[in-house]
């Protein structure tokens, strides 16, 4: 089948109807908008010097009174309250093991523990509204937000339309917010069925060891594997998709489109999150088709569709140098956000149970090096012009090491392809720290029913457990007031 460089008018008209059927009412958007009426877009921040630095100077963590200047006492108490509970290591585990429980986490009791804790520090609330509501706080205090309607893992075509309208409809909410300051986050699970997602990986890895394998709907892409991926996850040749499969995988294509269709009217980037490695070539072939066909030269200041890059992965680093060549190539900047990870535990339990090698980094200093590498090499495509940035981390070193380097490159501290971004509850030390320092900085939003929310907050849960977690240097500094040493 041909994927069309832009999503079809049937396409458009079918999921635009479900959004307005699934969508806050006007009024409730309209609401949301005047939230934030007294929020002006943030000024360009002033280019710097751009001397050369040290990266402990660009950044400041020592003056706790002026870095959290403006936040409610009552609300730094309330983090490091949350944050405490969580690095309590068995507390977690009772947590964790509560949430997977479907008589647990689907019982009124459960969803109203799980909303009075985790969800309260982690999500932006259940609706568009509230989420809205949060964006405006952010911007009045000088940063954005990624609004992430939290709903992953869809197991049939129905649920993958309501979920694009869904999507759609957070979208129009960003639109109604002040410009540059929202933008929205996806799944690629949430459009196309979970099976079919596997399948088609399946189909690519297989194509990657054998180049001469047909996949007659395979639309022209960006490299998605390179010799370095977890090939090994397909030890024998998958069977090909059937007609069905072919016509729900072209559907799947559409639904992304017309989500990337809404975002490109409203100037909204699209962040499309990266998940975890059985489905992660067909999450990338479908993000670089819908870059194809929409971030080309006029595609506007930043590029709509951002990839996403895990450091934790051995192969992050070749597929990303083998991704910028043939965007750069094909004159298509290349928008991308780099993470570390969020699918440990999993990834390292199907590796162990198929007797595998794990397609983790064996340590986290070389996660930590990746990392770093990746974002110096894309802060210098971002100074040519040929690339947009979101470095999402928590890592104090990881950011100054990044805003150091950003700062010696000479890019502009308002430069849009150039981001930092923290999730919700997480890292506010970092995030204050980079905004006082003049760079772009949002905080991801997750919203949506708690119940949909639970695959969410059981990642953060297990990511801040313990007193080591990634929460122990926020916890110092609210706790005692200084950067720990």
């Amino acid at each position: 089948m041909a994927i069309a460089s832009r999503a079809s008018k049937r396409a458009l008209s079918t999921f635009a109807a479900a959004a307005t059927a699934a969508k806050l009412p006007e009024e409730a958007v309209a609401a949301a908008g005047e939230a934030v009426a007294t929020a002006e877009p943030l000024p360009s921040a002033t280019p710097a010097s751009f001397e050369r630095t040290s990266s402990s100077r660009v950044l400041g963590f020592e003056d706790t009174g002026r870095l959290f200047a403006g936040e409610p006492t009552s609300a730094l108490v309330r983090t490091l309250a949350a944050l405490q509970a969580l690095s309590v290591g068995p507390l977690v585990d009772v947590a964790t093991a509560a949430l997977r429980s479907p008589a647990v986490a689907g019982s009124a009791l459960g969803r109203a523990a799980a909303r009075a804790t985790a969800y309260r520090h982690f999500c932006a609330g259940e609706t568009a509204a509230e989420a809205a509501a949060v964006v405006g706080r952010l911007w009045r205090g000088g940063m954005g937000g990624i609004l992430d309607y939290g709903i992953e893992d869809a197991e049939d075509g129905h649920a993958c339309d309501r979920n694009a309208a869904g999507f759609i409809a957070a979208v129009d909410v960003a639109a109604s917010l002040p410009p540059g300051s929202a933008s929205v986050c996806i799944k690629i699970t949430a459009l196309c069925p979970i099976t079919l997602l596997e399948k088609t990986s399946d189909l690519l890895r297989w194509q990657k060891k054998h180049p001469s394998f047909n996949l007659p709907w395979k639309a022209h892409s960006f490299p998605i594997l390179s010799d370095s991926s977890p090939l090994h996850l397909t030890a024998s040749e998958p069977p090909a998709l059937t007609p069905s499969e072919e016509r729900e995988l072209e559907l799947a294509h559409e639904r992304l489109l017309a989500v990337c269709a809404r975002c490109a009217e409203h100037g909204i980037p699209l962040l499309v999150d990266a998940e975890y490695a059985t489905v992660q070539p067909a999450i990338d072939y479908f993000t670089f088709v819908g870059a194809l066909a929409f971030n080309g030269e006029a595609s506007g200041e930043v590029p709509i569709v951002h990839g996403t890059i895990q450091a934790y992965l051995r192969d992050a680093r070749d597929r990303l140098e083998a991704m910028v060549t043939s965007a750069e190539r094909e004159r298509v900047r290349l928008g991308l956000k780099v993470v570390r990870g969020a699918y440990l535990t999993r990834e390292t339990r199907l590796a162990a149970s198929l007797g595998v090698p794990s397609p983790i980094h064996g340590s986290i200093q070389d996660t930590h090096d990746c990392y770093n590498g990746c974002a110096a090499f894309l802060l210098d495509r971002v100074r040519r012009g040929s690339a947009s940035v979101m470095l999402a981390t928590h890592n104090v070193e990881s950011g100054q090491l990044a805003a150091a380097r950003a700062q010696e490159l000479g890019i502009p501290k308002g430069d849009r392809n150039l981001q930092f971004a923290q999730l919700m509850g997480m890292a506010d030390g970092l995030s204050l720290s980079l905004r006082n320092a003049g760079f772009q900085v949002s905080k991801y939003l997750p919203y949506g029913p708690v119940e949909q929310i639970i695959p969410y907050l059981i990642r953060r849960a297990e990511e801040n457990r313990g007193l080591l977690s990634a929460s122990s240097f926020d916890r110092q500094l609210l706790r005692y007031g200084h950067c720990p040493n």
